[in-house]
């Protein structure tokens, strides 16, 4: 039996025609740039997200980008975030020129660690008034522990960035209600990339936020700081969301929940079964219908590598997120972290394994890949 880690087909089975319908209503527009495709898409996202304000942009990394942009960081400026994420998280403030200042993460959940957050704040007296943006991950859909996160923040008025890239539709229990990941902070950013819940067949990403002065800003950034043509007040870059992946997204968006569910239900299969010596199934932090599961990463006490070799020598899909934390990472040296610097992420990025997890998973290939690991331990 044949298991990858992603296979796309049978979703796009489903939907097929009302995606090429939409494509061909944009190539008969001959309108290929921005328009009202990108518009209804951010109408809608912004609906589903519980936000005032949607700004539709090239793909996740240039929202994390964009958003920084909007907070006009610099050289001298500090962002912190985890050393555990997509590389894009750390790259975007470097390319700023900017610092990026890692925090652990937690052992349990992989997202950033408030603990961690609040140590470095209350030690690190002579650098904290350079900080002027937090970016906590909702790590393989499920969100961070945003509370604590958004009381420590406020505590310094430091502005939050959701980096939301995996995790749209995830919820956390907020003191005043249920939220959705993305709406919590002063910006929340998703990616489109094609393996996302909600994935175009390209680049895209979004930008969220419920204020109309950054949401204004962030228009202007995505298209060169220009407000009306030509006239730049600013200098932004093309983060433009192409027409014909907006299309798209609205034809998958009101399908999203029904994928998530989908998702949660393999994850419930997996841990029931995966009851196995050495190996840890994802911690749910909150409830398992907060979880989207954009990915489902368990932790193997020892030789993760041989399983893996020998999952893919049974033709099983899988995937480490991620095999090397920032702080390790070469264009990062000059930051000055070593090994052990933060030994929760380390551990994580030698000691987990993402299985397949998405929606059109059987039973059938999940038994067969939870009686491969049992093999293979």
């Amino acid at each position: 039996m044949k298991v990858p880690l992603l296979d796309l087909k049978p979703q796009l089975k489903t939907i097929e025609n009302d995606v090429k319908r939409v494509v061909n209503e944009v190539i008969s527009s001959t309108s290929y740039i921005m328009g009202s495709k990108v518009e209804k898409l951010e109408g809608e996202i912004a609906k589903y997200v519980g936000v005032r304000y949607a700004t539709g942009v090239s793909s996740g990394t240039d929202a994390l980008l964009i958003s920084l942009m909007t907070l006009d960081i610099g050289p001298g400026n500090i962002v912190i975030t985890t050393p555990f994420s997509f590389f894009a998280t750390a790259g975007v403030i470097a390319r700023l020129n900017a610092t990026p200042v890692f925090v652990d993460i937690d052992p349990d959940t992989y997202n950033l660690s408030p603990h961690a957050l609040e140590r470095w704040l209350e030690s690190e007296t002579a650098q904290r008034d350079s900080v002027k943006a937090i970016i906590p991950v909702h790590l393989y859909g499920q969100c961070a522990d945003m509370n604590p996160i958004l009381e420590i923040a406020g505590k310094y008025n430091i502005p939050v960035i959701e980096d939301a890239a995996q995790a749209i539709g995830a919820r956390y229990p907020s003191r005043s209600e249920i939220k959705k990941a993305g709406s919590m902070g002063t910006m929340g950013c998703f990616s489109f990339f094609p393996s996302k819940n909600l994935g175009c067949m390209g680049d895209g990403g979004m930008v969220v936020t419920d204020d109309a002065n950054i949401d204004e800003k962030l228009k202007k950034l995505r298209n060169h700081g220009a407000n009306p043509k030509y006239y730049h007040e600013l200098i932004g870059g093309n983060f433009r969301l192409d027409p014909i992946q907006a299309a798209i997204l609205s034809v998958k968006l009101p399908h999203l929940d029904k994928w998530h569910s989908m998702r949660q239900e393999n994850a419930a299969y997996y841990d029931r079964n995966l009851n196995i010596e050495g190996v840890k199934t994802p911690t749910v932090a909150f409830k398992r219908e907060y979880h989207i599961y954009n990915q489902y990463v368990i932790s193997i006490l020892n030789r993760r590598d041989d399983l893996r070799k020998f999952l893919t020598e049974n033709n099983i899909g899988t995937e480490i997120y991620y095999p090397i934390p920032f702080h390790k990472q070469e264009c990062f040296k000059y930051l000055g972290y070593t090994s052990g610097d933060f030994s929760n992420s380390e551990y994580a990025a030698e000691h987990t394994i993402a299985l397949p997890i998405y929606p059109e998973l059987t039973t059938e290939m999940q038994e067969y890949v939870i009686q491969k690991i049992i093999q293979g331990r």
